[in-house]
């Protein structure tokens, strides 16, 4: 008798909890504490400060400006997990060399850190200022983490006969990631005024690649190379990867087109949601390309 009063309690308890965590409503931009205000443009919709864990992690149920945030990287996240068995368990690429599976591993599992980080940022980010910050910091490490993971096997295919120089871009670009990330754990880098700034950090960062891409074409390379079908795959796909972060990180940066039509874009398709979306189509992008440099390497002729 005791014990099944006991149990009704804690259902009862479990019950008003359930209830309190999903009974908030969205609300107005200028009604948020300071410390969540990040886009003026976007009016109404917003969660306000939930110190529950739990009470985040239902939110994601909810329609609010995150919602989409949230699902975009989070269906990414699980998708590239799906990809990466199926790659390494049911295509040619199981019996590839075990550096080989090394150096596609490094970008899928950086890929898939950073979506997940990325969902945990955009969950989180209403509990409370400091699990901003610190979700935050995640975040911008996840997208080091993934631009780094994105270079590193390109230089590796890119210099496949020449290990020294392999060696010398790969630790300059650790050293940017390891810099990144340094920056990333820096409190003032997470307000808002250093917006654009953030977003120039990192396409930077990315753009170091450079680099080495005009290195290899004035000195490695091969003029049978330009024959080959698999060369131009991966060129075409590591060129619109490229477009695609670019027109993400513009849209993010510039907050288009939400700052054309305040209030408009709120709850679909403001430039974070669009950013998110961009993000993943370049990671796929980078994928298809990576492998298809992989192939001229490993299932070709040519070397």
């Amino acid at each position: 008798m005791i014990n099944k009063l006991v149990r009704k309690v804690e259902n009862m308890e479990h019950a008003v909890l359930d209830t309190l965590h999903r009974a908030w409503n969205v609300c107005h931009f200028h009604h948020l504490p300071e410390w969540l205000q990040d886009n003026d443009y976007l009016l109404f919709g917003h969660r306000p400060p939930m110190a529950s864990f739990e009470a985040c992690f239902w939110s994601i149920f909810r329609l609010h400006t995150e919602t989409l945030n949230i699902w975009t990287h989070a269906i990414g996240c699980f998708s590239f997990i799906v990809i990466s068995i199926y790659l390494f368990l049911a295509t040619s690429y199981a019996s590839i060399p075990f550096v080989d599976k090394i150096m596609l591993g490094i970008f899928l599992i950086t890929a898939i850190v950073c979506l997940a980080l990325s969902t945990c940022y955009h969950t989180l980010a209403c509990h409370s200022h400091q699990i901003l910050l610190l979700v935050c910091k995640l975040d911008y490490c996840g997208i080091s983490l993934l631009i780094a993971g994105s270079i590193v096997p390109c230089l590796y295919y890119a210099f496949y006969d020449s290990l020294i120089t392999q060696i010398f871009y790969m630790l300059m670009t650790i050293t940017l990631c390891a810099v990144s990330v340094t920056v990333s754990f820096v409190d003032t880098f997470s307000d808002t005024k250093y917006r654009t700034f953030r977003a120039s950090v990192f396409t930077i960062y990315a753009f170091s690649s450079i680099v080495p891409t005009i290195h290899w074409y004035l000195f490695h390379s091969n003029t049978e190379l330009f024959y080959d079908s698999s060369f131009w795959t991966a060129i075409k796909f590591l060129s619109l990867m490229i477009t695609l972060y670019v027109t993400g990180v513009l849209f993010y940066a510039l907050r288009i087109p939400e700052r054309f039509s305040p209030g408009k874009f709120d709850f679909y398709f403001h430039s974070h949601h669009l950013f998110h979306i961009f993000v993943l189509l370049a990671a796929i992008c980078h994928l298809r390309g990576l492998t298809s440099l992989a192939d001229v390497r490993l299932f070709s002729s040519i070397h």
